[in-house]
């Protein structure tokens, strides 16, 4: 059955939407193109006809996700005033994004697996550290700190890593810890 030019934007926009989240919480190679589909409500056959490549849909679900996250850091810096830097880092940093891997930050969530990507998809993450590490500079600048771009760099894996680690372990506490202690020393005016 053949579908409108409308409707097939829809499909492509919610197979988009849906990789996008399952990528944060699977990894790239932790589902399939079926369960993609299956999860999109729409079938195994239609992907090739919306798409080129698993690894295209990893490029366009990546760009759609690490585009909202910029949103996001853009809102709080915005308005966030001289306290922007540390309300973001509170939030980033917080039980809740921790537990929420499908909607958090694709960085966190799959930066392990990128380096195993395509150009393009490496591209996209590259495009986004750049953006976020420009976001932090302004951040801190509202509150009438300087920080360099090699600063700003430092801030990013800290954070990231950090919601990493937090993911990774299996001790509550011990996650918990390890989120706290990296809010603590981010926020710590006298540094």
């Amino acid at each position: 059955m053949r579908v409108s030019r409308a409707q097939a934007e829809e499909n492509r926009r919610r197979v988009v939407e849906t990789s996008s989240r399952l990528f944060r919480e699977h990894g790239f190679d932790g589902i399939g193109i079926a369960d993609l589909m299956k999860a999109a409500g729409l079938t195994q056959g239609g992907f090739y006809k919306q798409f080129a490549s698993k690894e295209g849909l990893a490029r366009e679900a990546s760009e759609q996700a690490l585009e909202e996250n910029l949103a996001f850091w853009q809102r709080m810096r915005e308005q966030g005033g001289e306290q922007a830097f540390a309300a973001f880092v509170e939030r980033y940093l917080s039980a809740t994004h921790r537990d929420a891997a499908d909607r958090g930050c694709l960085l966190a969530a799959c930066s392990g697996h990128t380096r195993h990507r395509a150009q393009p998809v490496r591209a996209v993450f590259s495009k986004a550290v750049e953006d976020y590490a420009g976001l932090l500079t302004e951040m801190k600048r509202q509150a009438g700190v300087e920080m360099s771009r090699p600063e700003a760099l430092a801030v990013l894996s800290q954070i990231v890593g950090a919601l990493m680690l937090s993911r990774a372990v299996d001790e509550p506490a011990l996650s918990d810890e390890i989120l706290q202690a990296a809010v603590a020393r981010l926020t710590d005016d006298r540094r």
